[in-house]
């Protein structure tokens, strides 16, 4: 885990390093190069045609667009915020690769999207499961695509110590599960993703599958009462089939220094191969926002209040899994 020291040095240089350099906008009619449009060259403007057919009208717009994105990796000429998030990198390419798994391998249904503030900062709590963390993946994919902001996600210490995942996780939005980020970001009016149950529920036997572990101590409702903002409840389901994890090698998982090892039927017998997850069908459904803007200053320090109030987003969630499941066709229609 980084220290305080170290995490302001990167965030300085990257501040320091990085800045918006606005896009061309898309020519008109008039802009475009002749070839395009009038030259006489008839080769030239019948590789137009084939190139408007077979990429689609505004190919030039993304061409530039493309090239521009490139030379601003290139020359740093990029801007990130105070925690690393790189809002540039993040919808141009992270979630465009995440995108077709969302919509084609896991044929994602989104729910409720319209409880999910339009403007404002909110906390968004999610059960958590899959042996990989891609619910939240799919979670950021669904809030930027059906409500048009981006998740700000709370990840575990592990998750900035593995070599690359770290400066990754950052520029897609991660920061530090702590009270202090997320007390900071809901001030600052994002939406705050963060998954409670923690290893125990993304690690969680198969046979307990749809069971809710335990919430911790509520710091994510201290949170969002010093900050004024409502909790989003977020069921998900179908990530809980994707890794079926029928084992656990503990004594490898403490050499590694992880916290489990899964065995699913799978992996490792397969392999490379083992770590396809299977194509469920999923579904995310945002609950009605529970209001904290109603409560005076000092409840975040009530430790009843803090039990009551995550005691009702955990049933909340659970009540609403149980929903889905019966409503479930199949695991994977």
């Amino acid at each position: 885990m980084s220290s305080a020291g170290e995490r302001q040095d990167w965030q300085e240089q990257d501040r320091s390093e990085a800045k918006v350099i606005p896009l061309r906008p898309e020519p008109t009619s008039e802009e475009r190069p002749a070839v395009a449009e009038g030259a006489s060259n008839p080769l030239l403007q019948a590789a137009v045609g084939v190139a408007d057919r077979v990429l689609g009208r505004g190919w030039e717009r993304k061409a530039a667009n493309g090239l521009g994105f490139l030379r601003r990796r290139l020359t740093g000429e990029y801007q990130v915020d105070e925690f690393g998030f790189d809002a540039e990198l993040t919808e141009g390419v992270l979630l465009n690769l995440a995108r077709p798994l969302a919509e084609k391998y896991f044929r994602l249904e989104v729910r409720g999207a319209e409880n999910i503030p339009a403007k404002g900062g909110a906390l968004l709590v999610a059960n958590h499961s899959g042996v990989l963390p891609l619910d939240a993946v799919m979670t950021q994919v669904a809030v930027h695509d059906h409500a048009d902001r981006h998740l700000r996600m709370l990840a575990a210490d592990l998750v900035f110590v593995l070599p690359g995942v770290n400066e990754l996780a950052r520029k897609a939005g991660h920061t530090l599960a702590c009270n202090e980020d997320a007390q900071r970001l809901l001030e600052n009016g994002e939406i705050v993703g963060v998954w409670p149950e923690g290893f125990k529920g993304i690690g969680k036997p198969f046979a307990e599958r749809y069971k809710l572990q335990r919430f911790g101590r509520g710091g994510f409702v201290s949170s969002a009462l010093r900050a004024g903002v409502p909790i989003v409840p977020c069921s998900i389901v179908g990530a809980e089939e994707i890794y079926p994890m029928i084992g656990n090698a503990r004594t490898l998982a403490r050499i590694l220094g992880v916290p489990y090892v899964p065995i699913t039927p799978t992996f490792p017998w397969l392999g490379p191969l083992g770590l396809v997850p299977l194509p469920t069908k999923w579904t995310i459904q945002f609950g009605e926002p529970i209001p904290t803007d109603g409560y005076p200053p000092e409840a975040a320090d009530d430790p009843m209040l803090m039990f009551n109030l995550t005691d009702q987003v955990r049933e909340t969630i659970q009540h609403s899994l149980y929903k889905l499941l019966v409503q479930r066709r199949s695991v994977f229609f």
